[in-house]
Protein backbone atom coordinates (compact mmCIF):
# COMPACT_ATOMS: atom_id res chain seq x y z
CA UNK A 1 0.00 0.00 0.00
CA UNK A 2 1.12 3.18 -0.74
CA UNK A 3 0.05 5.06 2.24
CA UNK A 4 0.96 2.18 4.59
CA UNK A 5 3.07 2.83 7.50
CA UNK A 6 5.51 1.15 9.77
CA UNK A 7 6.19 2.12 13.83
CA UNK A 8 8.19 -0.07 16.12
CA UNK A 9 7.19 0.37 19.49
CA UNK A 10 8.39 -1.24 22.99
CA UNK A 11 8.36 -0.42 26.96
CA UNK A 12 8.90 -1.21 29.77
CA UNK A 13 5.49 -2.58 31.10
CA UNK A 14 2.34 -2.95 29.22
CA UNK A 15 -1.35 -3.69 30.20
CA UNK A 16 -4.23 -4.44 27.57
CA UNK A 17 -6.67 -5.46 29.73
CA UNK A 18 -9.29 -8.01 29.40
CA UNK A 19 -13.17 -7.04 29.53
CA UNK A 20 -13.91 -10.23 30.94
CA UNK A 21 -11.59 -9.26 34.06
CA UNK A 22 -14.21 -7.49 36.46
CA UNK A 23 -11.96 -6.47 39.17
CA UNK A 24 -8.38 -6.85 38.77
CA UNK A 25 -6.59 -6.19 35.50
CA UNK A 26 -5.63 -8.87 33.63
CA UNK A 27 -3.30 -8.26 30.32
CA UNK A 28 -3.79 -10.28 26.50
CA UNK A 29 -0.78 -11.85 25.96
CA UNK A 30 0.29 -8.86 23.28
CA UNK A 31 -0.98 -5.76 22.04
CA UNK A 32 -5.01 -5.42 20.59
CA UNK A 33 -5.32 -4.04 17.14
CA UNK A 34 -7.36 -1.11 19.34
CA UNK A 35 -4.18 -0.18 21.43
CA UNK A 36 -2.22 -0.27 18.18
CA UNK A 37 -4.65 2.10 16.71
CA UNK A 38 -4.63 4.68 19.97
CA UNK A 39 -1.02 4.64 19.52
CA UNK A 40 -1.05 5.98 15.60
CA UNK A 41 -3.88 8.48 16.57
CA UNK A 42 -1.46 9.83 19.36
CA UNK A 43 0.98 10.74 16.91
CA UNK A 44 -1.29 12.06 14.17
CA UNK A 45 -5.38 11.59 13.80
CA UNK A 46 -7.63 13.66 12.20
CA UNK A 47 -11.74 13.25 11.18
CA UNK A 48 -10.19 13.22 7.93
CA UNK A 49 -8.57 9.53 8.19
CA UNK A 50 -9.35 6.03 10.00
CA UNK A 51 -6.40 3.93 10.83
CA UNK A 52 -6.46 0.28 9.74
CA UNK A 53 -4.27 -2.52 11.61
CA UNK A 54 -3.08 -4.38 9.25
CA UNK A 55 -0.37 -6.63 11.21
CA UNK A 56 1.22 -6.34 14.90
CA UNK A 57 4.67 -8.30 15.31
CA UNK A 58 5.43 -9.51 18.65
CA UNK A 59 9.09 -9.27 18.38
CA UNK A 60 10.44 -10.07 22.44
CA UNK A 61 9.05 -12.92 24.21
CA UNK A 62 5.61 -13.08 26.01
CA UNK A 63 6.67 -12.71 29.91
CA UNK A 64 4.24 -11.41 32.27
CA UNK A 65 4.93 -9.72 35.85
CA UNK A 66 2.09 -9.05 38.86
CA UNK A 67 2.02 -5.77 40.70
CA UNK A 68 -0.51 -3.71 43.35
CA UNK A 69 -1.61 -1.00 42.11
CA UNK A 70 -3.59 1.97 43.29
CA UNK A 71 -6.52 2.17 41.82
CA UNK A 72 -10.17 3.80 42.88
CA UNK A 73 -13.48 2.08 44.33
CA UNK A 74 -16.16 4.42 42.13
CA UNK A 75 -16.82 5.07 39.11
CA UNK A 76 -18.15 8.98 37.71
CA UNK A 77 -22.03 8.47 37.32
CA UNK A 78 -23.07 8.30 33.59
CA UNK A 79 -25.54 11.60 33.71
CA UNK A 80 -22.84 13.70 35.55
CA UNK A 81 -20.66 14.53 32.71
CA UNK A 82 -23.80 15.28 30.81
CA UNK A 83 -25.18 17.52 33.59
CA UNK A 84 -21.76 19.23 33.61
CA UNK A 85 -21.48 19.91 29.83
CA UNK A 86 -24.98 21.48 29.48
CA UNK A 87 -24.27 23.55 32.73
CA UNK A 88 -20.87 24.20 31.81
CA UNK A 89 -19.60 23.65 35.27
CA UNK A 90 -16.52 21.83 36.15
CA UNK A 91 -16.10 18.46 36.98
CA UNK A 92 -14.06 16.81 39.61
CA UNK A 93 -13.58 13.36 41.10
CA UNK A 94 -12.16 13.58 44.80
CA UNK A 95 -10.28 10.02 45.28
CA UNK A 96 -8.36 11.28 48.38
CA UNK A 97 -10.71 10.76 50.63
CA UNK A 98 -9.88 7.51 51.97
CA UNK A 99 -12.81 5.61 50.89
CA UNK A 100 -12.40 5.64 46.92
CA UNK A 101 -8.35 4.50 47.38
CA UNK A 102 -8.29 0.48 46.73
CA UNK A 103 -4.80 -1.54 46.26
CA UNK A 104 -5.63 -3.94 43.84
CA UNK A 105 -3.82 -6.63 41.58
CA UNK A 106 -2.56 -6.36 38.02
CA UNK A 107 -1.28 -8.97 35.79
CA UNK A 108 0.57 -6.92 33.48
CA UNK A 109 3.31 -7.63 30.52
CA UNK A 110 6.74 -6.67 31.09
CA UNK A 111 9.61 -5.72 28.63
CA UNK A 112 7.79 -5.46 25.30
CA UNK A 113 7.87 -5.09 21.52
CA UNK A 114 6.16 -4.86 18.39
CA UNK A 115 6.03 -3.38 15.06
CA UNK A 116 2.87 -2.16 13.96
CA UNK A 117 2.01 -2.23 10.22
CA UNK A 118 -0.76 -0.41 9.49
CA UNK A 119 -2.63 2.27 6.62
CA UNK A 120 -5.27 4.70 7.08
CA UNK A 121 -8.49 5.32 4.69
CA UNK A 122 -9.97 8.88 4.31
CA UNK A 123 -13.23 9.28 5.35
CA UNK A 124 -16.29 10.84 4.68
CA UNK A 125 -15.35 14.08 6.75
CA UNK A 126 -12.48 14.56 4.47
CA UNK A 127 -12.08 18.23 3.08
CA UNK A 128 -10.92 19.27 -0.28
CA UNK A 129 -7.30 19.99 1.60
CA UNK A 130 -6.92 16.39 2.41
CA UNK A 131 -5.29 13.84 0.77
CA UNK A 132 -3.62 10.33 1.25
CA UNK A 133 0.16 12.46 0.51
CA UNK A 134 -0.61 15.17 3.07
CA UNK A 135 -1.66 13.11 6.00
CA UNK A 136 1.25 10.43 5.29
CA UNK A 137 3.74 13.20 4.84
CA UNK A 138 2.62 14.44 7.84
CA UNK A 139 2.48 11.09 10.43
CA UNK A 140 6.19 10.31 8.70
CA UNK A 141 7.20 13.81 9.87
CA UNK A 142 5.98 13.87 13.33
CA UNK A 143 6.58 10.19 13.86
CA UNK A 144 10.27 10.92 13.14
CA UNK A 145 10.78 13.74 14.83
CA UNK A 146 9.04 12.38 18.11
CA UNK A 147 6.10 14.36 18.20
CA UNK A 148 2.57 13.16 19.21
CA UNK A 149 -0.88 14.83 20.70
CA UNK A 150 -0.64 13.50 24.09
CA UNK A 151 1.93 10.86 25.36
CA UNK A 152 0.69 7.26 23.87
CA UNK A 153 0.87 4.02 26.07
CA UNK A 154 0.57 0.47 25.95
CA UNK A 155 -3.29 0.52 27.89
CA UNK A 156 -2.87 2.50 31.11
CA UNK A 157 -1.37 5.74 31.29
CA UNK A 158 1.88 4.81 33.73
CA UNK A 159 2.71 2.51 30.52
CA UNK A 160 4.20 5.32 28.35
CA UNK A 161 5.58 3.90 24.45
CA UNK A 162 8.71 4.83 23.12
CA UNK A 163 8.71 4.58 19.22
CA UNK A 164 10.28 5.15 16.09
CA UNK A 165 9.46 4.82 12.58
CA UNK A 166 10.32 1.69 11.11
CA UNK A 167 12.14 2.18 6.94
CA UNK A 168 13.46 -1.10 6.61
CA UNK A 169 13.06 -5.34 6.49
CA UNK A 170 11.23 -6.36 10.06
CA UNK A 171 13.91 -8.92 12.12
CA UNK A 172 12.20 -12.33 12.48
CA UNK A 173 10.01 -12.70 15.58
CA UNK A 174 10.93 -14.44 18.71
CA UNK A 175 8.38 -16.97 17.55
CA UNK A 176 9.57 -17.03 14.02
CA UNK A 177 8.04 -20.59 12.95
CA UNK A 178 6.01 -21.03 15.90
CA UNK A 179 1.66 -21.01 15.65
CA UNK A 180 0.02 -19.61 18.62
CA UNK A 181 -3.78 -19.60 19.33
CA UNK A 182 -4.37 -16.36 21.37
CA UNK A 183 -8.29 -16.76 21.65
CA UNK A 184 -11.16 -14.34 21.75
CA UNK A 185 -9.28 -10.53 21.64
CA UNK A 186 -11.03 -7.32 21.46
CA UNK A 187 -10.27 -6.04 18.01
CA UNK A 188 -11.93 -2.19 18.28
CA UNK A 189 -15.20 -0.24 19.31
CA UNK A 190 -17.79 0.16 17.09
CA UNK A 191 -18.35 3.76 17.92
CA UNK A 192 -20.59 4.13 15.07
CA UNK A 193 -23.22 1.03 16.88
CA UNK A 194 -23.51 2.23 21.09
CA UNK A 195 -19.76 1.44 21.57
CA UNK A 196 -20.15 -1.93 21.54
CA UNK A 197 -17.39 -3.86 21.09
CA UNK A 198 -15.60 -6.50 18.64
CA UNK A 199 -14.13 -9.58 19.05
CA UNK A 200 -11.79 -11.64 16.88
CA UNK A 201 -10.17 -14.96 17.19
CA UNK A 202 -6.55 -14.02 17.20
CA UNK A 203 -3.99 -16.36 15.90
CA UNK A 204 -0.14 -15.94 16.21
CA UNK A 205 1.80 -17.10 12.78
CA UNK A 206 5.59 -16.60 13.12
CA UNK A 207 5.02 -13.88 15.82
CA UNK A 208 2.50 -12.01 13.45
CA UNK A 209 -1.19 -10.90 14.26
CA UNK A 210 -2.90 -10.36 11.04
CA UNK A 211 -6.25 -8.86 12.60
CA UNK A 212 -9.81 -9.20 10.35
CA UNK A 213 -11.51 -6.12 8.58
CA UNK A 214 -13.83 -4.98 11.38
CA UNK A 215 -16.76 -5.76 8.50
CA UNK A 216 -15.75 -9.56 8.16
CA UNK A 217 -17.61 -12.21 9.40
CA UNK A 218 -15.08 -13.41 11.89
CA UNK A 219 -15.77 -10.29 14.15
CA UNK A 220 -18.07 -10.65 16.55
CA UNK A 221 -20.22 -8.42 18.82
Amino acid sequence: MAFGIKLRVWGDYACFTRPEMKVERVSYDVMTPSAARGILEAIHWKPAIRWVIDKIHVQRPIKFDNVRRNEVSSKISKPNPKTVMANKKPLFFIVDDGKNRQQRATTLLRDVEYVIEAHFEMTEKAGAGDSVGKHLDIFNRRAKSGQFFHQPCFGCREFPVSFELWQQEIPPSHYAGESKDLGYMLLDIDFDNDMAPMFFRATMENGIISPPSRFSKEVHA
